[in-house]
């Protein structure tokens, strides 16, 4: 059973520095790079020395590079912010990775819905 009790400390930890992340991008940074971000999800290692953030930008996909080079350089910024408001032993070092799930979504519905609409425009025999 401490193993369970583990993840679930994990999993808590990780939806926090997801909350306070996704407050501090909205309220806190400035840079004009970022704009709307969603923070989709947090994975802490382990130790708490690295956590991987998971972003989707309302940006179009040509400016995803420049919303992912804001984000690493408010990187320092955001870790003291989240030290000074989350008590954990290891404020981890971020390390953000676009989350490209919401527009694999959205393709994938516009593929069905294209489907969808070829088999009702086809004929039946």
């Amino acid at each position: 059973m401490p193993n369970n009790k583990s993840f679930s400390r994990k999993d808590r930890v990780n939806e926090q520095i997801r909350r306070e992340l996704a407050e501090l991008i909205r309220s806190e940074l400035k840079d004009p790079r970022v704009g709307m971000v969603s923070i989709t999800e947090v994975e802490v290692t382990p130790d708490y020395a690295h956590a991987r953030v998971y972003f989707s930008s309302l940006a179009g996909p040509d400016k995803i590079a420049e919303v992912e080079q804001g984000l690493k350089k408010a990187a320092s910024f955001l870790r003291r912010e989240l030290f000074r408001r989350i008590r954990i032993h290891t404020t981890p070092e971020l390390h953000f990775i676009h989350d490209m799930s919401l527009e694999r979504g959205a393709d994938m519905s516009k593929l069905i819905d294209e489907a969808s609409r070829l088999s009702d425009a086809t004929p039946e025999e």
